[in-house]
Protein backbone atom coordinates (compact mmCIF):
# COMPACT_ATOMS: atom_id res chain seq x y z
CA UNK A 1 0.00 0.00 0.00
CA UNK A 2 1.29 3.31 -0.89
CA UNK A 3 0.93 6.71 0.48
CA UNK A 4 -1.44 7.53 -2.24
CA UNK A 5 -3.56 4.38 -1.20
CA UNK A 6 -3.98 4.81 2.16
CA UNK A 7 -4.90 8.51 1.55
CA UNK A 8 -7.58 7.09 -0.57
CA UNK A 9 -8.21 4.40 2.38
CA UNK A 10 -8.85 7.27 4.98
CA UNK A 11 -10.86 9.72 2.51
CA UNK A 12 -13.65 6.86 2.28
CA UNK A 13 -13.70 6.29 6.15
CA UNK A 14 -14.67 10.04 6.50
CA UNK A 15 -16.84 9.48 3.43
CA UNK A 16 -18.57 6.54 4.97
CA UNK A 17 -18.91 7.92 8.50
CA UNK A 18 -20.61 10.88 6.98
CA UNK A 19 -23.19 9.08 4.63
CA UNK A 20 -23.71 6.93 8.38
CA UNK A 21 -23.97 10.35 9.89
CA UNK A 22 -21.75 9.87 12.88
CA UNK A 23 -19.69 13.14 11.13
CA UNK A 24 -21.83 16.18 9.86
CA UNK A 25 -18.60 17.65 8.29
CA UNK A 26 -17.98 18.90 4.05
CA UNK A 27 -16.05 15.40 2.92
CA UNK A 28 -12.54 16.94 2.01
CA UNK A 29 -10.98 16.65 -1.23
CA UNK A 30 -7.67 14.62 0.03
CA UNK A 31 -6.43 13.10 2.75
CA UNK A 32 -2.87 14.01 3.33
CA UNK A 33 -0.59 11.16 4.90
CA UNK A 34 3.07 11.59 5.68
CA UNK A 35 5.63 9.84 8.05
CA UNK A 36 4.89 10.14 11.76
CA UNK A 37 5.89 12.78 13.66
CA UNK A 38 7.74 12.30 17.12
CA UNK A 39 5.53 10.64 19.68
CA UNK A 40 3.80 9.29 16.95
CA UNK A 41 3.97 5.26 15.81
CA UNK A 42 3.67 2.84 13.28
CA UNK A 43 4.74 3.59 9.50
CA UNK A 44 2.13 6.36 8.81
CA UNK A 45 -0.01 9.23 10.07
CA UNK A 46 -3.05 12.02 9.36
CA UNK A 47 -4.24 15.08 11.25
CA UNK A 48 -7.12 14.95 9.03
CA UNK A 49 -9.09 14.32 12.10
CA UNK A 50 -7.79 17.47 13.87
CA UNK A 51 -8.98 19.49 10.48
CA UNK A 52 -12.30 18.14 10.72
CA UNK A 53 -13.14 18.85 14.42
CA UNK A 54 -14.29 22.10 14.22
CA UNK A 55 -16.49 21.73 11.54
CA UNK A 56 -17.84 18.76 13.57
CA UNK A 57 -18.16 20.37 16.93
CA UNK A 58 -16.16 17.13 17.98
CA UNK A 59 -12.72 17.09 19.63
CA UNK A 60 -10.15 15.86 17.48
CA UNK A 61 -9.52 12.74 19.62
CA UNK A 62 -13.27 11.87 19.28
CA UNK A 63 -13.22 12.20 15.72
CA UNK A 64 -10.22 9.94 15.27
CA UNK A 65 -12.24 7.79 17.10
CA UNK A 66 -14.74 7.49 14.91
CA UNK A 67 -12.50 7.27 11.78
CA UNK A 68 -10.45 4.43 13.40
CA UNK A 69 -13.45 2.62 13.70
CA UNK A 70 -13.98 2.14 10.02
CA UNK A 71 -10.34 1.92 9.33
CA UNK A 72 -10.17 -1.05 11.71
CA UNK A 73 -10.66 -3.66 8.99
CA UNK A 74 -8.95 -2.12 6.16
CA UNK A 75 -6.95 -4.25 3.86
CA UNK A 76 -3.22 -3.52 3.84
CA UNK A 77 -3.59 -1.89 7.34
CA UNK A 78 -2.28 -3.89 10.28
CA UNK A 79 -3.09 -1.53 12.98
CA UNK A 80 -4.39 2.11 13.40
CA UNK A 81 -3.42 3.73 16.42
CA UNK A 82 -4.72 7.73 17.99
CA UNK A 83 -1.56 9.41 19.61
CA UNK A 84 -1.11 13.19 20.81
CA UNK A 85 -4.15 15.08 20.02
CA UNK A 86 -6.03 13.64 17.79
CA UNK A 87 -3.31 11.85 15.32
CA UNK A 88 -4.61 8.59 13.66
CA UNK A 89 -0.86 6.74 13.44
CA UNK A 90 -0.87 3.46 10.86
CA UNK A 91 1.36 0.50 11.07
CA UNK A 92 0.62 -1.63 7.41
CA UNK A 93 0.87 -5.63 7.35
CA UNK A 94 3.66 -7.16 5.80
CA UNK A 95 1.65 -7.91 2.49
CA UNK A 96 1.35 -4.38 1.87
CA UNK A 97 5.27 -4.32 1.95
CA UNK A 98 5.80 -6.71 -0.65
CA UNK A 99 2.93 -5.20 -2.53
CA UNK A 100 4.53 -1.94 -2.70
CA UNK A 101 7.79 -3.62 -4.07
CA UNK A 102 5.93 -5.57 -6.70
CA UNK A 103 3.99 -2.20 -7.58
CA UNK A 104 7.63 -0.71 -8.12
CA UNK A 105 9.04 -3.84 -9.75
CA UNK A 106 6.33 -4.09 -11.86
CA UNK A 107 5.95 -0.57 -12.93
CA UNK A 108 9.61 -0.06 -13.44
CA UNK A 109 10.47 3.81 -14.08
CA UNK A 110 6.22 4.90 -14.42
CA UNK A 111 6.16 4.08 -10.65
CA UNK A 112 5.28 7.37 -9.14
CA UNK A 113 3.74 8.71 -12.08
CA UNK A 114 0.35 9.40 -13.47
CA UNK A 115 -1.87 9.23 -16.00
CA UNK A 116 -3.16 12.22 -18.46
CA UNK A 117 -4.96 14.41 -16.60
CA UNK A 118 -6.25 16.86 -18.75
CA UNK A 119 -4.52 19.67 -17.15
CA UNK A 120 -2.53 22.14 -19.14
CA UNK A 121 0.36 24.05 -17.98
CA UNK A 122 2.90 27.02 -19.28
CA UNK A 123 5.59 27.60 -16.62
CA UNK A 124 7.28 30.85 -17.89
CA UNK A 125 10.67 31.01 -16.82
CA UNK A 126 13.79 34.30 -16.63
CA UNK A 127 16.07 34.18 -19.08
CA UNK A 128 19.29 32.90 -17.33
CA UNK A 129 20.75 29.36 -16.77
CA UNK A 130 19.43 27.90 -13.98
CA UNK A 131 15.90 29.05 -14.74
CA UNK A 132 16.36 27.37 -18.39
CA UNK A 133 17.52 24.00 -16.29
CA UNK A 134 14.92 24.90 -13.84
CA UNK A 135 12.02 24.68 -16.24
CA UNK A 136 13.46 22.23 -18.21
CA UNK A 137 13.08 19.94 -15.02
CA UNK A 138 9.81 21.36 -14.23
CA UNK A 139 8.19 20.11 -17.42
CA UNK A 140 9.24 16.72 -17.05
CA UNK A 141 7.87 16.15 -13.34
CA UNK A 142 4.61 18.07 -14.53
CA UNK A 143 4.91 15.40 -17.57
CA UNK A 144 5.42 12.85 -15.23
CA UNK A 145 1.89 14.16 -13.54
CA UNK A 146 0.11 13.84 -16.05
CA UNK A 147 0.03 17.46 -17.36
CA UNK A 148 0.40 18.70 -21.25
CA UNK A 149 3.24 21.28 -20.90
CA UNK A 150 4.68 24.01 -22.99
CA UNK A 151 7.36 26.02 -21.50
CA UNK A 152 7.73 29.96 -22.24
CA UNK A 153 11.27 32.14 -21.36
CA UNK A 154 10.40 35.97 -21.13
CA UNK A 155 13.19 36.59 -23.39
CA UNK A 156 15.02 35.20 -26.25
CA UNK A 157 16.98 31.61 -25.12
CA UNK A 158 20.33 31.11 -25.05
CA UNK A 159 21.37 28.11 -27.83
CA UNK A 160 24.09 27.51 -25.04
CA UNK A 161 21.43 26.19 -22.54
CA UNK A 162 21.28 22.92 -24.98
CA UNK A 163 24.39 22.05 -23.57
CA UNK A 164 23.44 21.45 -19.62
CA UNK A 165 19.91 19.90 -21.98
CA UNK A 166 17.43 22.50 -21.61
CA UNK A 167 16.15 23.22 -25.40
CA UNK A 168 16.62 26.38 -26.22
CA UNK A 169 13.36 26.03 -28.70
CA UNK A 170 10.80 27.39 -26.20
CA UNK A 171 7.77 30.11 -27.03
CA UNK A 172 9.05 34.00 -26.43
CA UNK A 173 6.52 35.01 -23.57
CA UNK A 174 6.99 38.47 -24.95
CA UNK A 175 5.34 40.02 -21.39
CA UNK A 176 2.47 38.16 -22.13
CA UNK A 177 2.64 35.71 -19.24
CA UNK A 178 3.73 36.07 -15.58
CA UNK A 179 7.38 34.76 -14.82
CA UNK A 180 7.00 32.20 -12.50
CA UNK A 181 10.18 30.08 -12.60
CA UNK A 182 13.01 32.42 -11.43
CA UNK A 183 15.15 31.01 -9.05
CA UNK A 184 18.55 32.90 -7.93
CA UNK A 185 20.66 33.26 -11.09
CA UNK A 186 24.39 31.95 -10.99
CA UNK A 187 27.29 33.98 -11.88
CA UNK A 188 28.27 31.19 -14.96
CA UNK A 189 26.96 30.80 -18.23
CA UNK A 190 26.12 27.44 -20.06
CA UNK A 191 29.19 26.95 -21.50
CA UNK A 192 31.44 27.30 -18.72
CA UNK A 193 29.59 24.96 -16.70
CA UNK A 194 29.48 22.00 -19.30
CA UNK A 195 33.13 22.54 -19.95
CA UNK A 196 34.21 22.52 -15.55
CA UNK A 197 31.28 20.06 -14.79
CA UNK A 198 29.85 18.56 -17.54
CA UNK A 199 25.88 17.92 -17.94
CA UNK A 200 24.97 16.08 -14.70
CA UNK A 201 27.16 17.66 -12.56
CA UNK A 202 25.49 21.24 -13.60
CA UNK A 203 22.57 20.03 -13.68
CA UNK A 204 22.38 18.61 -9.80
CA UNK A 205 24.34 21.69 -8.84
CA UNK A 206 21.85 24.18 -10.63
CA UNK A 207 18.25 21.81 -9.10
CA UNK A 208 19.57 20.66 -5.60
CA UNK A 209 19.18 24.07 -3.81
CA UNK A 210 15.44 25.47 -3.37
CA UNK A 211 15.01 28.24 -5.86
CA UNK A 212 15.31 30.55 -2.97
CA UNK A 213 18.99 28.84 -1.83
CA UNK A 214 22.22 30.02 -3.97
CA UNK A 215 23.21 27.43 -6.37
CA UNK A 216 26.63 25.10 -4.96
CA UNK A 217 28.34 24.81 -8.35
CA UNK A 218 32.37 23.43 -7.16
CA UNK A 219 34.32 21.25 -7.90
CA UNK A 220 32.79 19.27 -5.29
CA UNK A 221 30.43 18.20 -7.58
CA UNK A 222 32.75 15.90 -9.36
CA UNK A 223 34.49 14.30 -6.23
CA UNK A 224 33.72 10.50 -6.11
CA UNK A 225 33.12 10.63 -2.16
CA UNK A 226 30.08 10.46 0.23
CA UNK A 227 30.06 14.35 1.39
CA UNK A 228 28.73 14.53 -2.71
CA UNK A 229 25.21 14.08 -2.78
CA UNK A 230 24.91 13.48 -6.47
CA UNK A 231 27.93 11.21 -6.24
CA UNK A 232 25.76 9.13 -3.17
CA UNK A 233 22.95 9.08 -5.20
CA UNK A 234 24.44 7.68 -8.70
CA UNK A 235 26.59 5.25 -6.58
CA UNK A 236 23.50 3.40 -4.41
CA UNK A 237 21.99 3.25 -7.65
CA UNK A 238 24.85 1.69 -8.81
CA UNK A 239 25.04 -1.05 -6.11
CA UNK A 240 21.75 -2.21 -6.66
CA UNK A 241 22.93 -2.78 -10.08
CA UNK A 242 25.99 -4.48 -8.59
CA UNK A 243 23.99 -6.88 -6.03
CA UNK A 244 21.28 -8.14 -8.93
CA UNK A 245 24.76 -9.01 -10.66
CA UNK A 246 26.14 -10.79 -7.63
CA UNK A 247 23.09 -12.61 -7.29
CA UNK A 248 22.95 -13.92 -10.63
CA UNK A 249 26.49 -15.66 -10.01
CA UNK A 250 25.32 -17.13 -6.51
CA UNK A 251 22.47 -18.36 -8.91
CA UNK A 252 19.25 -16.70 -7.30
CA UNK A 253 16.99 -13.87 -7.87
CA UNK A 254 14.76 -11.69 -6.21
CA UNK A 255 11.42 -12.24 -5.08
CA UNK A 256 9.47 -9.86 -2.85
CA UNK A 257 8.78 -11.14 0.50
CA UNK A 258 9.50 -10.13 4.30
CA UNK A 259 12.02 -7.53 5.10
CA UNK A 260 13.69 -6.85 8.59
CA UNK A 261 15.29 -3.53 9.42
CA UNK A 262 14.18 -1.82 6.36
CA UNK A 263 11.26 0.16 7.67
CA UNK A 264 12.70 3.65 6.21
CA UNK A 265 13.75 2.76 3.19
CA UNK A 266 10.28 1.07 2.52
CA UNK A 267 8.66 4.13 3.85
CA UNK A 268 10.92 6.62 1.56
CA UNK A 269 9.89 4.41 -1.37
CA UNK A 270 5.98 4.86 -0.52
CA UNK A 271 6.71 8.42 -0.63
CA UNK A 272 8.09 8.68 -4.13
CA UNK A 273 4.78 9.40 -5.49
CA UNK A 274 3.70 11.97 -3.42
CA UNK A 275 6.96 13.83 -3.89
CA UNK A 276 6.34 14.00 -7.17
CA UNK A 277 3.20 15.15 -6.76
CA UNK A 278 4.40 17.86 -4.70
CA UNK A 279 7.58 18.80 -7.02
CA UNK A 280 4.92 19.01 -9.65
CA UNK A 281 2.46 21.32 -7.32
CA UNK A 282 5.15 23.54 -6.11
CA UNK A 283 7.35 23.45 -9.29
CA UNK A 284 10.29 22.63 -6.96
CA UNK A 285 12.98 19.79 -8.50
CA UNK A 286 14.81 20.21 -5.05
CA UNK A 287 12.47 18.64 -4.11
CA UNK A 288 13.00 15.41 -5.47
CA UNK A 289 16.76 15.85 -5.10
CA UNK A 290 16.19 15.75 -1.63
CA UNK A 291 14.18 12.79 -1.88
CA UNK A 292 16.39 11.03 -3.64
CA UNK A 293 19.44 11.94 -1.05
CA UNK A 294 16.98 9.77 1.52
CA UNK A 295 16.72 7.21 -0.41
CA UNK A 296 20.30 6.84 -1.49
CA UNK A 297 21.53 7.01 2.60
CA UNK A 298 19.01 4.34 3.36
CA UNK A 299 20.00 2.02 -0.04
CA UNK A 300 23.75 2.29 1.14
CA UNK A 301 22.84 2.02 5.03
CA UNK A 302 20.96 -1.59 3.71
CA UNK A 303 22.81 -2.89 0.87
CA UNK A 304 25.22 -4.78 3.54
CA UNK A 305 22.52 -7.23 4.33
CA UNK A 306 21.63 -8.34 0.91
CA UNK A 307 23.58 -11.00 0.04
CA UNK A 308 24.50 -14.20 1.89
CA UNK A 309 27.89 -13.97 4.30
CA UNK A 310 30.78 -16.86 3.97
CA UNK A 311 28.84 -20.29 3.68
CA UNK A 312 25.70 -18.43 4.02
CA UNK A 313 23.20 -20.34 1.42
CA UNK A 314 20.48 -18.15 -1.11
CA UNK A 315 17.28 -17.87 1.35
CA UNK A 316 13.50 -16.08 1.01
CA UNK A 317 14.93 -13.54 3.01
CA UNK A 318 18.10 -12.85 0.76
CA UNK A 319 15.72 -12.77 -2.06
CA UNK A 320 12.88 -10.46 -0.73
CA UNK A 321 16.33 -7.93 0.77
CA UNK A 322 17.38 -8.00 -3.26
CA UNK A 323 13.80 -7.40 -4.71
CA UNK A 324 13.88 -4.02 -2.15
CA UNK A 325 16.86 -3.00 -3.68
CA UNK A 326 16.23 -3.73 -6.68
CA UNK A 327 12.95 -1.60 -6.33
CA UNK A 328 15.09 1.42 -4.43
CA UNK A 329 17.57 1.39 -7.81
CA UNK A 330 14.06 1.33 -9.92
CA UNK A 331 13.09 4.48 -8.03
CA UNK A 332 16.68 6.45 -8.22
CA UNK A 333 16.73 6.09 -11.64
CA UNK A 334 13.40 7.15 -12.25
CA UNK A 335 13.92 10.29 -10.09
CA UNK A 336 17.98 10.97 -11.80
CA UNK A 337 15.55 10.78 -15.12
CA UNK A 338 13.29 13.69 -13.92
CA UNK A 339 16.10 15.83 -12.96
CA UNK A 340 17.63 15.06 -16.30
CA UNK A 341 20.71 13.67 -15.03
CA UNK A 342 22.04 9.62 -15.88
CA UNK A 343 21.97 6.68 -13.77
CA UNK A 344 25.35 4.33 -14.71
CA UNK A 345 25.10 0.84 -13.68
CA UNK A 346 28.82 1.37 -12.74
CA UNK A 347 30.83 3.76 -11.19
Amino acid sequence: MTPADLSLTVLHAVRRAVDEGALRVEVPARVKVERPRPGGTGDYASSVALGLARPAGLDARAVAAILKERLHDSPGVRSVDITGPGFLNFTLDGDSRQELVRDILRRGAEYGRRGPSGAVAQPVHRADVRAAVTADAVRRILVSQGILVRVACEDAADPDWALLGASPEVEHARGRLTTDIAPLPVPFGAAELYRRLGRDAARWGLLAAAGHDHARLGDELLHQHEDNPLFRVRYAYSRTRALTRNAEQLGFRSEPGETDDADDLLTLLGDHPDVLASAARHRAPDRVARHLEGIADAVLAYQHTVLPLGDEKPSAAHRSRLALAEAAGTVLAGGLSLLGISAPDQI
